[in-house]
């Protein structure tokens, strides 16, 4: 029972009291007052004496200036001021100043004791929820297992009671859910040259996880001669180490004997690749690949490629893209906080990490950046800018829904991808729709239409000599690539069928460089499929010096029977 009298309660340790049910979004109402509120349970066997606790988040933190006694296997009922009376009903409830905005993609809150104590963390998004149609408001976040308080997405989900919440009362999908998974170290990043931030994905006992002893450096660095364990989440770590760090190389950390707050120690995901950023100039970063035409349940993404020798720290990056008068619209940083991208790795952005990853598989789930709205990424045609922080453009992609397979009849949910990363990236040819046996989208690993452009033997070459346009990801396009004395050719290039018609005119004066290729999707002019069977690639060449030049190489088209 609860009791506002003071009373001699004893002194709260972490997860005595948790936060055990969050209504951050609640319009429109399904059955509660279309109000937000926090739910506190005692979890402890003794009464626990609320005045001058702290509950908050980044922007408003509230003091609890009431003498309320909790007592064990109760539950008290915090919103602002002008909600109170709205609950009642449900139970005890009590009003506060400055009562933290609950934001309804997530938000990150701190239950504090009277001395500053973190009691408990709770750092939700939109994907705790695991029912999509309930994301939309009206619903609350529930815990599962209020034993288990530092699991976050695994112990946590959307009430099931038929109004929408159980303020006051018992979860509606209470239940015993040990945490038997061991912490995970995700990445790391450096602060400055002389200190290192990790970062795990659930809270880990502060007080078992701040040996020096548990952390090795390679390269020389070693072990750091401090470590931090930080609230209120304490999922971050700080080391300070002694040697500095070199911009642009790339170390390791390796993560020993820390555990989480369950008592699970770490197992095989404890070391990351760690390193100093410098900022990024044109070409340093591509766009690798786009999704702007989702499924009706799903969200655009853009992926990244560093194709640079530099560490890229993305919170110095931005998003954008252009105004109907050709201007950057406000460029959005892709992340609030240090998250690094080193030399020949993939980050993908988006919205909703959850859904790319329910409707694409991702070998690397780790890396992707959720930021809270994407530029417009319209269906037909759109653009998309990458940006650093002194303004330079680093990459730009004026995509249309054209440069898709043209066999493709619904490109809902087909990604775009770059085919060769040290090809232009406005090169309509050097876009691909994903394959079908990829699921329509690779986020996170490589293309699976990439291919690097071979060095060209001869003057004429083709690869692959046979190819099968089925849009499976396997030898999808043939390249013809070419290599002349000089440049300032211009070329002309005519796809015959083995009886000598004319099935595609590839390209007509095109100029080209000393050096190149072309690409053919085994389609006809009217974009039709055409049969199995050899045909001919006939190129002509001349200059303006009046050279010109003729070839012929044979092409075998072959599909799955």
């Amino acid at each position: 029972m609860l009791s506002v009298a003071l009373v001699n309660a004893q002194s709260a340790q972490p997860y005595d009291v948790v936060i055990d049910e969050i209504m951050a979004d609640p319009s429109p109402v399904v059955g509660l007052p279309n109000a937000e509120f926090i739910e506190l349970k005692n979890v402890s066997a003794h009464s626990l004496n609320l005045h001058g606790w702290q509950l908050g988040d980044a922007s408003n933190t509230a003091i609890i200036t009431a003498n309320i006694s909790l007592a064990p296997d109760s539950y008290l009922i915090i919103c602002s001021n002008n909600a109170a009376s709205l609950f009642s009903n449900y139970g005890t409830a009590i009003g506060v100043s400055n009562f933290p905005s609950l934001n309804n993609k997530g938000d990150q809150l701190f239950l504090r004791s009277k001395e500053g104590r973190t009691i408990h963390s709770v750092s939700y998004s939109s994907s705790w929820y695991q029912n999509p149609a309930k994301t939309n408001g009206g619903w609350s976040l529930e815990m599962i297992d209020t034993h288990n308080p530092c699991s976050g997405l695994s112990n946590w989900a959307a009430c099931t009671d038929p109004i929408g919440g159980t303020p006051g009362k018992k979860n509606s999908i209470d239940g015993i859910n040990h945490d038997e998974q061991p912490p995970v170290l995700l990445y790391a990043y450096a602060i400055d040259n002389h200190s290192i931030q990790l970062v795990f994905d659930e809270p880990l006992d502060s007080v078992t996880s701040a040996a020096p002893l548990n952390f090795t450096i390679s390269d020389g660095i070693d072990k750091p001669i401090a470590v931090i364990v930080n609230p209120p989440f304490f999922n971050l770590i700080t080391l300070t180490i002694n040697a500095s760090l070199d911009i642009d190389k790339t170390y390791t950390v390796t993560v020993t004997n820390v555990s989480d707050c369950a008592g699970n120690s770490i197992g095989a995901y404890n070391k990351t690749k760690l390193g100093m950023a410098s900022l990024p100039v044109a070409d340093d970063i591509v766009i690798n690949e786009i999704l702007f035409n989702p499924r009706p349940d799903g969200t655009d993404y853009v992926e990244l490629y560093n194709r640079s020798s530099k560490i890229i720290n993305l919170k110095d990056c931005y998003l954008a893209n252009r105004s109907t008068s050709n201007t950057i619209n406000t460029p959005k940083q892709i992340s609030k906080g240090s998250r690094l991208l080193f030399p020949g790795d993939y980050m993908v952005i988006t919205e909703d990490a959850g859904i790319v990853k329910k409707q694409y598989l991702a070998k690397e789930p780790d890396a992707f950046v959720e930021i809270p709205s994407m530029p417009s990424l319209p269906n037909d045609k759109g653009d998309i800018i990458i940006l650093n922080n002194q303004g330079i453009i680093i990459d730009e992609l004026k995509y249309d829904e054209q440069w898709h397979f043209k066999l493709i009849n619904n490109k809902e949910g087909v990604a775009l991808e770059r085919i060769d990363y040290n090809k232009p990236t406005q090169d309509p040819a050097n876009w691909h729709s994903a394959a079908t046996t990829v699921g329509y989208g690779t986020p996170t690993y490589q293309n699976s239409q990439f291919t690097m452009e071979p060095e060209a033997q001869g003057n004429i070459s083709l690869s692959p000599e046979v190819f099968s346009p089925d849009n499976d990801g396997f030898d999808d396009i043939a390249t013809i690539l070419y290599e002349f004395p000089e440049p300032g050719y211009t070329c002309n290039i005519t796809i015959f069928d083995a009886m000598g018609r004319p099935v595609r005119y590839l390209t007509h004066n095109a100029l080209c460089a000393s050096k190149g290729s072309f690409r053919w999707d085994g389609l006809d002019e009217k974009n039709n499929k055409l049969p199995v069977g050899v045909y001919v690639v006939y190129v002509e060449i001349f200059n303006l010096q009046g050279k010109t030049g003729k070839f012929k190489k044979a092409l075998t088209l072959a599909r799955k029977l």
